[in-house]
């Protein structure tokens, strides 16, 4: 046996005996059941654990099966989804099980190549189902598993290139262990996220510390290396609030743009020195509402403003025919709550008492 094999057995050895030492209760764990296991991968992805654990539990009640989830409607799985973000997870969760009952007879692949051809479902969620479900030895690769490898391995390739995850991925594969592979996954997942944190991880307690190439260098801030950060696009939106009565104004989000499916109301983006005026079904003039609410995406920054508009209820008929003639519909008041929204739209909501 050479060196390289005895130290990568040694650190999976720790990795391990670290994880089974420091429990952590989370309701998916140690379950085999690839619909749950899939579910919540999907949901923790770009979300916190502790975030996610609610919707988890939402979701899991609402449906126990891939066949339930499947068989509802899109609105109600985005409307479930609501607050968590990165709605194209959710359509994508929605369209997945649709086809694994309309094309494989309701069950998942029971691999991680075949699992591969799902939609929404990448190499790590890949990975995890088929070692978690199906005992198959292929390790996860995350942003917890990129930082451990890199400060213990000492490894400065940049993460946000395609190299990068080639070659993590073939060293993960290398420690993970033939016996009990999904725990050695979750061993990783949790070392990452809760001791060798991005700022400030705790060395001291770190049963690596004495072979971290990291921590041995000084290094421990400086890897792993990341360099190609994607630019932050700054967007100002302008919504009108337009009420008749208990009806309001809304419209639904096309594709090609942010939450693709969900509702906000009639607004104008400021692409220039002002923004464009809506054709009103009415002379009277938008009242600003003062608060701004500002929202921050992956890749973008909203800055957002309200108006409110007033419409007479005998100018229903007008307004009804605008709507239709802009792409808009009216929804009463009690009917508001069921909509999937963004977040800043409910935020805005709850700050008017809705």
């Amino acid at each position: 046996m050479n060196h390289k094999t005895t130290e990568n057995q040694a650190f999976s050895f720790q990795i391990i005996s670290w994880y089974r030492a420091n429990p952590r209760e989370l309701p998916w764990r140690g379950m085999d059941n690839p619909y749950k296991i899939w579910l919540s991968e999907i949901i923790l992805q770009q979300t916190r654990v502790a975030q996610g654990i609610p919707y988890y539990y939402a979701f899991s009640e609402a449906y126990p099966t891939v066949k339930d989830l499947a068989m509802a409607p899109e609105s109600e799985v985005l409307r479930l989804w609501q607050g968590l973000g990165y709605y194209s997870r959710a359509r994508n969760l929605h369209n997945c099980a649709k086809y694994i009952c309309d094309k494989l007879d309701g069950r998942f692949p029971d691999n991680y190549k075949d699992l591969l051809l799902l939609k929404g479902v990448g190499s790590y969620t890949a990975a995890a189902i088929a070692s978690f479900a199906y005992n198959e030895a292929k390790a996860v690769v995350d942003g917890n598993v990129f930082r451990v490898l890199a400060r213990y391995y000492g490894i400065e390739t940049d993460i946000a290139t395609g190299k990068a995850k080639k070659q993590f991925e073939a060293l993960a594969d290398e420690l993970i262990p033939q016996q009990n592979p999904g725990e050695f996954n979750q061993a990783m997942m949790d070392f990452g996220a809760r001791l060798c944190v991005p700022k400030n991880p705790d060395c001291a307690n770190c049963p690596l510390i004495s072979t971290c190439f990291a921590f041995q260098k000084g290094l421990v801030k400086d890897l792993p290396v990341k360099i190609n950060k994607t630019k932050v696009k700054e967007r100002s939106l302008h919504y009108f609030v337009i009420r008749c009565g208990k009806n309001w104004v809304w419209k639904k989000r096309a594709s090609g743009d942010i939450w693709e499916g969900l509702h906000d109301f009639p607004l104008e983006e400021k692409t220039s020195t002002e923004f464009a005026k809506l054709a009103f079904p009415t002379s009277e003039i938008p009242e600003s509402i003062p608060k701004k609410y500002r929202h921050i995406l992956s890749h973008q920054k909203l800055n957002a403003s309200f108006s409110k508009l007033e419409i007479p209820v005998n100018k229903y008929p007008e307004l009804s025919d605008w709507c239709e003639n802009e792409g808009y519909f009216l929804v009463s008041e009690n009917e508001i709550e069921a909509l999937a929204k963004p977040k800043l739209i409910v935020n805005f909501l709850n700050d008017q008492g809705i």
